[in-house]
């Protein structure tokens, strides 16, 4: 009997910690196929932050390096810098990124590293309590904002891949979803892109996947997907931002 679907072999046999309904699970599997597409299993290192993906070392087959709260990125430099032949990729959330972590996201991609970011958007901070995040919509209410984000004292939330694509180094910035099937394939056809992109040397590639917390949004799995549909993506709007060093 032939098989024709199967788990990717960059993607370990241990079972994933995430909430019922959480979708970095359906973002490991893209990352674990895009390895095994380019065969770059025993090549690639990925860089595991601080939050709710804590615990990705555990879950790819590759080596994975833990770094401190927002300092991905900047060992992905130190990393690929010192072995220039290895694929080096950073898995990080809002908070990871968007917060403790902005300095280093920006000044990597101002440097335009070679290297390839996985920025999980779920506009809250899951491991720590469901409080507010960067990306947090307005009006959105959080454990630190019950009575919903306040734009005249936070701020309006920060909208990465426009951020970035105002700079002229980075190569490659999309932002995808994982809220449906064709979302789901478009995600993964540009996470792909985005680890070839390093292969051949193109530069800084950063995908945003627009994803949920069913847990601290509150709501069901299946609700958190309409939620995500209706609140996130015309204030996230999907698409290209930068392909080529050239923006969209």
């Amino acid at each position: 009997m032939s098989v024709i679907f199967q788990k990717p072999r960059a993607l370990s046999d241990k079972p994933m910690h995430y909430c019922p309904g959480c979708t970095h699970g359906i973002v490991h599997r893209l990352v674990a196929e895009a390895i095994d597409a380019l065969d770059i299993e025993g090549i690639t290192v990925g860089v595991a932050p601080v939050g709710c993906s804590v615990l990705a070392y555990q879950y790819f087959n590759c080596d994975m390096v833990q770094a401190a709260h927002g300092r991905a990125p900047a060992v992905a430099t130190g990393l690929k810098r010192a072995a220039p032949e290895n694929i080096v990729f950073t898995y990080q959330g809002d908070g990871d990124l968007a917060a403790i972590g902005m300095a280093e996201t920006v000044h990597a991609a101002a440097r335009g590293e070679n290297i390839t970011i996985i920025f999980i958007n779920n506009a809250i901070y899951g491991m720590t309590g469901g409080q507010m995040a960067p990306t947090s919509l307005p009006k959105q209410v959080t454990q630190t904002s019950p009575y919903g984000r306040d734009v005249s004292s936070a701020g309006m939330p920060i909208k990465v891949c426009e951020l970035l694509s105002t700079l002229e180094s980075p190569y490659y910035i999309e932002r995808v979803a994982v809220d449906g099937v064709a979302h789901v394939k478009a995600a993964g056809k540009a996470i792909k892109k985005a680890f070839d992109n390093q292969k051949q040397g193109r530069g800084f590639s950063l995908i945003e996947v627009v994803s949920t917390c069913p847990t601290y949004w509150g709501t069901t799995p299946a609700d958190a997907l309409v939620w995500l549909k209706e609140n996130m993506l015309p204030y996230y709007p999907l698409g290209v931002y930068k392909d080529g060093g050239i923006s969209a």
